[in-house]
């Protein structure tokens, strides 16, 4: 089953990335010069919290970031903090059920530069250490806290 799902993803990130392409592409296909950034702090910056294993929840956030970055393409610096229940998404045998399509797009939005915070608390309560999160999964020490120093340094709160 799991070689059979490989095509779609595949095809599933083309796409993204092919409309992502597309929004930040002028019409002659060279892009604005005036739109080229260099790499550095982007103009827009948001924090989403993600506290519920819910699937559809999830779906919502994880489509949410997706339109961000297709909107703001790399001007655009996303943190979806997991804490409570929600961090199950980010774990590589998670406790709760999480869905292949939910998996992947993590796995995608992280690709692209999502950033995805696991809280430490959580983590603790779980049993988990680091080790069970995925690879490119950063554990904070508090995800409360993490969510409110992102608001300190200007990132907009997304909450669902």
């Amino acid at each position: 089953m799991k070689n059979a799902l490989q095509p779609l993803l595949a095809l599933l990130i083309l796409l993204f990335a092919a409309t992502l392409n597309a929004q930040t592409e002028e019409d002659d296909g060279l892009g604005d010069a005036s739109e080229l950034r260099f790499p550095g702090e982007a103009d827009h910056k948001v924090v989403y919290q993600l506290n519920k294993a819910d699937n559809e929840y999830q779906e919502h956030i994880l489509f949410s970031a997706g339109a961000m970055l297709r909107k703001y393409g790399d001007n655009v610096h996303i943190v979806i903090v997991a804490i409570g229940p929600g961090i199950h998404l980010l774990g590589k045998k998670p406790l709760r059920p999480v869905t292949e399509m939910a998996r992947q797009r993590v796995e995608s939005l992280a690709q692209y530069g999502v950033e995805f915070h696991a809280c430490g608390n959580t983590m603790k309560s779980l049993g988990w250490t680091e080790d069970d999160l995925l690879p490119f999964v950063k554990r904070v020490e508090v995800g409360a806290a993490d969510l409110m120093e992102l608001q300190e340094e200007g990132y907009a709160y997304i909450s669902w």
